[in-house]
């Protein structure tokens, strides 16, 4: 038997998250249907991040082992055919047998990108979160300095969590204007359930000058959801990248 790790990426507009579920799809599922009929071995695949219903990926992975002679390298070819059009491979190889994605030190990047312009534009409207709304990028910049590091994250972590803790580490959080469009970039070792939504949409009512930038230590001081400000739609939300340390 190998173990073999592929990088995925997917447009999640289309998908109930990356998680198999019955009854709907999913990324997950995708892939073990894809690779159960090319290896014609049943395959259950485990990823690295288990994004939710609507938000994309360039670089989400996952493993699986199999008995195939089929080399590591030519798989992402060959499943990419059996494929649907929102979801390709691109990478495939073999690591070791006791390699998890879940259990490795590693670090994600993800990106929010919101369209800040007086009409939304049709060919933005499933990767960027569209408000009409000025946003103040200097204050969203000020506000987002108080994430950085280690906190108790509970004010960002959606009420349906199952986290052991709410403890977490930002090491980068970034706000910047490109044209028309924001974009928020957070790196950290790892995110509680709807929490770089949650950031978004807070450092968005910071933006609109609904809260000051220094109330963000009294929010996660709070450790309470209703203290933090709403979850930001998934569209615009990208899993970057994923970097094994």
């Amino acid at each position: 038997m190998k173990r073999i790790k592929l990088v995925v990426a997917y447009d999640g507009t289309d998908f109930r998250g990356w998680q198999l579920q019955p009854k709907v799809r999913t990324v997950e599922g995708e892939l073990n249907r894809a690779l159960s009929g090319l290896l014609r071995e049943e395959i259950q695949v485990t990823g690295a991040s288990r994004t939710d219903s609507g938000v994309h990926a360039l670089c989400n992975v996952a493993v699986f082992d199999t008995g195939s002679p089929i080399p590591p390298a030519k798989l992402s070819w060959a499943l990419n055919q059996r494929l649907p059009e929102d979801v390709r491979v691109q990478d495939s190889c073999e690591v070791a047998a006791d390699f998890h994605p879940r259990r490795c030190p590693s670090r994600k990047t993800y990106e929010y990108r919101i369209l800040n312009s007086r009409f939304p534009l049709p060919t933005r409207r499933r990767y960027a979160h569209f408000t009409y709304v000025p946003l103040n990028v200097e204050k969203m910049r000020q506000a987002a300095a108080y994430l950085v590091g280690e906190h108790d994250f509970a004010s960002f972590c959606a009420a349906a969590s199952t986290a052991e803790t709410t403890v977490r580490t930002i090491h980068a959080l970034s706000v910047e204007r490109e044209g028309e469009e924001i974009l928020i970039r957070v790196c950290g070792s790892g995110f509680l359930y709807n929490m770089v939504r949650i950031v978004a949409g807070t450092l968005m009512e910071a933006g609109r000058g609904h809260i000051e930038p220094w109330q963000m230590a009294d929010i996660l001081n709070a450790r309470d959801r209703q203290a933090a400000g709403p979850t930001a739609p998934a569209c615009g939300l990208t899993l970057v990248k994923y970097e094994f340390l």
